[in-house]
């Protein structure tokens, strides 16, 4: 099993969770972020002409956990319904899982996904 933690922009939260429902992949977290990465923020300028940056930008984070099998699908789904083709679009990050338990039966591994 693998964690899947993908950070994308918020705008596309649902387009990607609507292509993971689509392809049996219901079960996930959703968590707004703030964060930077190789955007570096962004340039504001005001009314007077005085400029500020925002160096921290909301994002949000989904998190779901997959069988082995279903990593690199999952991850593909993601990558095209979140990517825009521009700076920001975000990263994906996968971790192994040792184990998962349902607290309503107590059933372990995959069979608890």
């Amino acid at each position: 099993m693998n964690k899947i933690e993908a950070i994308i922009r918020p705008e596309r939260v649902d387009k990607v969770k609507d292509a993971l429902a689509a392809d049996g992949f219901a079960g996930l977290n959703v968590v707004n972020v703030v964060g930077r990465g190789t955007q570096k923020g962004v340039i504001y300028q005001g009314r007077a002409g005085e400029k500020y940056t925002v160096d921290m930008l909301p994002k949000t984070k989904l998190e779901l956990v997959v069988a082995d099998a279903d990593t690199d699908k999952a991850v593909d789904i993601i990558v095209a319904a979140a990517r825009t083709d521009n700076i920001g679009d975000g990263k994906i990050f996968i971790s192994p899982v040792t184990q998962v338990v349902r607290v309503r039966t107590g059933d372990r591994g995959d069979g608890a996904l």
